[in-house]
């Protein structure tokens, strides 16, 4: 009986699980406030490049989900985002580093990396960033900026 039962429940939860993944499959990401109407400003002015991390089918779905690719000239998913990753994305997009910009909200991910390579970068502190994704901000040789929100862009570029 007990091995039955624990089958059973374990039956149970994996269609739980199953369930909610499939829920989240199809629930477009939330966008933050004023990301539409910047990046359609920054579009106009820019050559924006979409640098994500993640497993490939499932990023590039959020990406189709959140509406917001036609805003970028390319997107680019990668395993990791580290100097290593940067420098392909800069050589393959052929960047020149000291007119190129990363702007995001992890220091680990997003901004360290991209100023260790050479890269300007623009930090946007967020409440819900991941907690593996804090460290501190790294100096390098890139112009460091910080911005209370992602409308701010506008003001800058």
């Amino acid at each position: 009986y007990l091995k039955l039962a624990n089958q059973m429940a374990r039956r149970e939860l994996l269609a739980q699980i199953h369930s909610r993944v499939m829920e989240l499959e199809r629930t477009p990401p939330k966008i933050l406030d004023g990301v539409p109407e910047t990046l359609a400003y920054l579009t106009e002015r820019h050559r924006l490049i979409l640098f994500t991390k993640g497993e490939p089918a499932e990023q590039a779905a959020k990406v189709e989900r959140s509406g917001l690719q036609g805003f970028f000239e390319f997107i680019e998913i990668v395993p990791e985002k580290d100097t290593r990753t940067y420098s392909g994305l800069v050589h393959k997009h052929k960047i020149v580093k000291a007119h190129g910009w990363m702007i995001g909200n992890s220091p680990r991910s997003d901004i360290n990396p991209a100023m260790q390579v050479g890269l300007n970068a623009v930090y946007i502190p967020h409440q819900h960033t991941w907690a593996l994704e804090h460290e501190p901000v790294v100096a390098g040789s890139g112009k460091l900026v910080i911005l209370p929100s992602f409308r701010e862009l506008r003001a800058h570029f």
